[in-house]
């Protein structure tokens, strides 16, 4: 068995485990398609109620290599190529950008992912500043929805308003599952 083959038989096995973890929580969920800005899939996110916030995991594939800011948009819409629809980081307090920052973070802000030199990337996040369900925080299903987005370069997770991220590369409306 050739190595891509070996990689797309394990990609599938690993959506159908998460997919049926999914489906067995009680928990209030949700996924996210992420597109990149080519119109093709790079992967499936999901997203689910915690006691700690909402927990976001998940694989990419076919990203650039290296460090890439990760954020949720304040806007429930992902028209490529440059998503810019997505609005800016969900934040309903007025906060500054920043994980980092004495004034911030934005409730959308998140860690960077790291994407591998082969394209792929494994997301586990989570965040305590957001809710599916209204529990803890702003619910991401207001009346415009949310999104989550994937940018250029890292997020320095000081510089207001997106922390030097760059362009987006990916977007992925949220929506419940």
């Amino acid at each position: 068995m050739t190595l891509s083959r070996l990689l797309a038989v394990a990609s599938v096995a690993a959506l159908a485990t998460g997919c049926s973890t999914l489906m067995r929580s009680s928990s209030p969920g949700a996924t996210a398609v992420m597109i990149g800005a080519s119109g093709q899939p790079v992967g499936m996110l999901r997203l689910e109620q915690t006691s700690g916030g909402v927990r976001i995991t998940g694989a990419l594939a076919g990203l650039p290599a290296g460090t890439h800011g990760i954020h949720i948009h304040a806007v429930g819409k992902c028209d490529g190529p440059a998503f810019t629809t997505a609005g800016g980081h969900y934040d309903l307090a007025g906060h500054k950008h920043g994980l980092e920052n004495p004034a911030g973070p934005h409730a959308g802000d998140m860690p960077n992912i790291v994407v591998a030199e082969g394209g792929s990337a494994v997301v586990d996040l989570t965040t305590p500043r957001v809710s599916l369900d209204g529990s803890a925080g702003p619910t991401l299903f207001d009346a415009d929805g949310s999104a989550v987005v994937i940018h250029a370069a890292a997020d320095d997770q000081r510089t207001d308003p997106a922390g030097n991220a760059g362009a987006r590369i990916a977007c992925g409306v949220i929506t419940k599952s």
